[in-house]
Formats: structure tokens, sequence, C-alpha cells
């Protein structure tokens, strides 16, 4: 089993900061690439930003220079740094990893957790 754990939500004001955290666990034997998605009330969900294994990284255009994404891979942990945040940054993050587990490869979603933004 493998799970996939979100924190570091809240709600925080315009050009404020925050900084999500993503705990993966269980039966892992390598994590491929791990990403970060949004979903805004009555919008799809859309991705966010990606990292590879090798630590290359890919961002919406909405979010670049304003958002980070990293990881610590000993820890199996994925972050993602959000500073300047906007209304429109208002979502549901979820996170999202692309593994291999006994002889399986799958993606994993978190349970999600909210970011608004607003004053």
């Amino acid at each position: 089993q493998v799970q996939l754990v979100e924190s570091g939500g809240g709600l925080v004001q315009p050009g404020g900061s925050l900084r999500l955290s993503c705990a993966a666990s269980g039966s892992i034997v390598r994590i491929y690439a791990m990403s970060w998605y949004r979903q805004a009330p009555g919008k799809r969900r859309e991705l966010v930003a990606t990292i590879t294994s090798g630590t290359s990284t890919d961002y919406a255009d909405s979010v670049k220079g304003r958002f980070t994404i990293s990881r610590d891979s000993a820890k199996n942990t994925l972050y993602l740094q959000m500073n300047s945040l906007k209304p429109e940054d208002t979502a549901v993050y979820y996170c999202n990893a692309y593994l291999r587990s006994g002889f399986r490869d799958f993606g994993a979603w978190g349970q999600g957790t909210q970011v608004t933004v607003s004053s």
C-alpha cells in the first residue's frame, strides 16, 4: 500500500506565502516524478508543477517565478513553496507521485489540502 499525505494549506492574504508538503509512505520501491495539481471550485484539475527524479522541474505559466517545487528523495517528501499568492491561486492542492510499488508502476494521489488566498 502507498499513501501520500499533504499538509501546509490554509488561509493567507494576497501577497503572502505558504509551503505545502507531501509525504509518501508505504511499499515504495522508487519514485520517478512528483507533481502538484490544483482544482478550484467549478474548474478542472490542473497541473501546477512537476519535478523528476533527476530534479528537473516544470511549471504552469500562471505560477512561474512565484512557486518553487522541490523534493527530499531520502524522505520521499515533496514541497511547494508558494510566494506572492493571488486570490486566483485559491484551490485544493493535490500531490501526485508516479512510482513503483512491488512490480507495478502507477500514479498515486494524496487527499488534497485547501489553500485560500483572501483578504
